[in-house]
């Protein structure tokens, strides 16, 4: 399947069907979302992520001339965050379950059909086990309403020995155990937010990409590592830009996943200070052309 949104003719991967999203918030650029719909076409960005509060915001006639507006500059919508903050209290957790159906039927109502979020890897309070269980039945529930509005749930595990071995209790930090965990959670819409990064530093491989199906695969992050530490020294908040020093094997993480059939977007989340340091239009033109040339490497 040829790819026809903004992009697709400029890097080299007419077989994928994944996307190069704009995130403009993981690469340090503060944008509206009308704005971000600019910047994606302007730089060769084929989706965008979804604000759902901003979406609720809108009325029927004002969403439906931001879609016009989308379709005409041959974008589409990647994926939203979770607007639920689950890690925390019961109170935290309920409030933002009380939001949430208002927020979901904002995204039905778009054409969003993608949610993502991040699983912290420890604890200081509970053990596996416990955690497993209150993760289990909190994201259930979050499932459920996201699957009532026709959205899947992806999950992101976090790699790095640095962020999972300094607190008392580990948890999921590798898709072994997030797939544990979305066992668990056993909601048919619930799959992997995947990202190069944490793959890398879970020392996972080309093997265990291809585990995986397609609809597995929620939403994708693309990032390398720096030059210079062993992996388990690697910091969650130093990565780089992919394609930037090699580390990571952008292009074989890419081949697996587009040889499984993966039609998710794909952003870019560096984490990284200079890049975060530049002005709004040279981060943008210096991730694009990052993005470019990891789809380049698509075969």
């Amino acid at each position: 399947m040829l790819a026809t949104t903004a992009a697709s003719t400029l890097y080299a991967a007419p077989r994928t069907r994944m996307t190069i999203q704009l995130d403009c918030g993981s690469i340090g650029v503060k944008a509206t979302t009308p704005e971000a719909l600019g910047h994606a076409q302007r730089h060769g960005f084929d989706s965008i992520t979804a604000d759902s509060g901003w979406l609720a915001g809108l009325s029927e006639s004002e969403l439906k001339r931001f879609l016009d507006d989308m379709k005409s500059k041959g974008v589409v919508w990647a994926n939203s965050g979770l607007s639920v903050e689950f890690r925390k209290s019961d109170e935290e957790f309920q409030t933002g379950m009380k939001a949430l159906p208002s927020r979901a039927a904002a995204l039905q109502r778009a054409g969003v059909s993608r949610v993502g979020t991040w699983i912290s890897p420890a604890s200081d309070t509970m053990t596996f086990l416990e955690n497993l269980k209150l993760h289990g039945r909190r994201l259930r529930e979050v499932a459920s309403v996201l699957g009532d509005h026709g959205c899947r749930l992806g999950l992101e595990y976090v790699g790095p020995r640095t962020s999972w071995s300094t607190r008392r209790f580990v948890f999921v930090h590798n898709m072994r155990e997030m797939r544990e965990l979305i066992a668990e959670i056993n909601r048919p819409n619930v799959g992997i937010l995947m990202d190069s990064w944490h793959w890398f530093t879970a020392q996972e491989t080309v093997a265990d990409l291809l585990t995986l199906t397609a609809r597995e695969v929620i939403s994708v992050d693309l990032n390398d590592a720096p030059a210079g530490l062993a992996v388990e020294q690697q910091k969650d908040n130093m990565r780089d830009l992919p394609c930037a020093t090699g580390v990571i094997p952008v292009g074989e993480f890419l081949n697996a996943l587009n040889k499984i059939g993966c039609d998710a977007p794909v952003r870019c989340e560096p984490f990284n200070a200079p890049l975060r340091a530049m002005a709004p239009e040279d981060a943008l033109k210096t991730t694009a052309a990052a993005m470019k040339k990891a789809f380049a490497l698509i075969v």
